[in-house]
């Protein structure tokens, strides 16, 4: 698989979870973040670890845990906190920060270069996201912006440490990705209980609901994701999230009857025209002279996993490998 195809089945995680507002909104109970967190994650994080009927071993238990507190259990309960304290605006931009966070980290464990033309493309596509989401009537929130930074550095975290530690030899993406997300989950449970109380009640449509949340906008997009870590660089993948506000303001429009100002829509623009720039600059040139703006290889290792992946794919070769 070249890499393009990727970055194109990675792009489709962000997508996905561009739809979470749709349906939160439109079939969920209303109030209840936190029970959400719990049932997108835990549910599909067992389904993995069953259909890979695999386990964590050795170092690999506390590792899943660690990357699963990052990506899965820290961020969804500090996303949502900055969610119901900033307006929705705000947050996303936030949000959209993630990508600087990951060159930043990226530079410092992974041994990628923060090239100017990446922090530009990063910066832009941010841009363009509050162009779409801001308005004039945003209020700001210390405690909601600390979480939202909060909340975007985690994630980065994650997705960084996702790419230092790779895989064990012989284990795949699925169940790696089980595991993170069950660890997500039960690290989400007691802060649930605390925080909202009992579970709610549940109606067809609810189900409904969480069977998309559980199946396509976590299990199978944070497979994608997490796929996506082990064949690119961790800055390229992390330059699409700006899809996911980008994607809930098309479904907005397109499925809830939410208007779209000229200045939203040349923020997609701007910000899609940034994402695909993002990843245009990541590709590394054959024969780079030695000021060259090529692409540096990771300085860590491969995993025996990931070395595996670059025997049967050109994709490392040309890409340098949740961004």
């Amino acid at each position: 698989m070249n890499r393009f195809a990727t970055v194109a089945l990675t792009a489709l995680a962000p997508v996905s979870w561009g739809s979470t507002y749709a349906v939160a909104t439109e079939l969920l109970p209303p109030d209840r973040p936190l029970f959400t967190g719990v049932m997108r994650a835990l549910p599909a994080g067992l389904l993995l670890v069953a259909l890979s009927r695999t386990l964590p071993k050795g170092e690999w238990w506390w590792k899943s845990a660690v990357l699963g507190t990052l990506n899965i259990g820290a961020f969804f309960p500090l996303l949502f906190l900055s969610a119901y304290r900033l307006p929705g605006g705000v947050a996303a931009v936030l949000g959209a920060a993630g990508p600087l966070f990951v060159v930043g980290l990226a530079a410092l464990v992974l041994g990628e270069r923060a090239r100017l033309r990446t922090v530009l493309a990063a910066i832009v596509a941010a841009f363009g996201v509050g162009m779409v989401v801001l308005t004039a009537q945003a209020r700001l929130d210390l405690v909601g912006i600390i979480a939202g930074v909060v909340s975007s550095a985690s994630m980065a975290a994650g997705t960084v440490m996702t790419k230092r530690w790779g895989r064990p030899e012989g284990v795949g993406p699925l169940a790696v990705t089980g595991w993170q997300l069950t660890a997500g989950g039960l690290f989400i449970i007691p802060i649930a209980a605390l925080v909202e109380g009992a579970p709610p009640a549940l109606d067809g449509r609810a189900l409904l609901g969480y069977g998309y949340m559980m199946l396509i906008n976590t299990g199978i997009a944070y497979w994608l994701w997490f796929r996506g870590i082990g064949k690119l660089t961790a800055t390229s993948v992390t330059l699409l999230g700006p899809l996911s506000p980008l994607t809930a303001a098309v479904i907005g429009w397109a499925a809830l009857g939410q208007a779209l100002t000229p200045v939203q829509v040349l923020g997609m623009a701007i910000a899609f025209g940034a994402t695909v720039a993002g990843q245009l600059a990541q590709r590394t040139p054959k024969a780079p002279g030695p000021t060259d703006e090529a692409e540096v290889i990771p300085v860590e290792p491969f995993s025996p996993a990931e070395k595996t992946d670059r025997n049967v794919s050109m994709d490392l070769g040309n890409g340098g490998m949740r961004r």
